[in-house]
């Protein structure tokens, strides 16, 4: 099988749309997702999986009960799965998001933040 080269950057230029993850890869079961975040989401979990976040550019928070974790662009952060947080971005930043194929990215939750899974780019 051949795999083809996957540059995030031009990925990222196709589509504008905040808070809607959009699948780039698959490994295994695993998904390697990009977005773009702007303003303030909602608290939420994931009960069965850890969440990764690695910012590609800008600047992010990862609000937790007891604390805030500030990422920049280079960084990476893993929020412990069944743990409550809230990421929000003053100004738009691109993430990559990898986690297992079919996790909403509102968790449990599901509200006008809710965005449709597996959507390819």
């Amino acid at each position: 099988m051949k795999t083809k080269k996957i540059n995030i950057n031009k990925k990222l230029k196709k589509f504008s749309d905040h808070w809607s993850p959009k699948v780039i890869a698959e490994m295994n079961d695993y998904q390697f997702k990009l977005a773009k975040i702007k303003g303030e989401f909602i608290w939420h979990e994931h009960k069965d999986t850890d969440e990764v976040f690695i910012v590609i550019d800008g600047r992010m928070q990862i609000e937790f009960q007891n604390e805030t974790i500030e990422l920049e662009k280079g960084d990476m952060y893993v929020v412990p799965k069944g743990v409550q947080h809230k990421p929000h971005a003053e100004e738009e930043c691109k993430i990559m998001l990898v986690e297992p194929r079919g996790v909403l990215n509102t968790g449990e939750n599901t509200n006008d933040l809710t965005a449709e899974n597996d959507v390819w780019i």
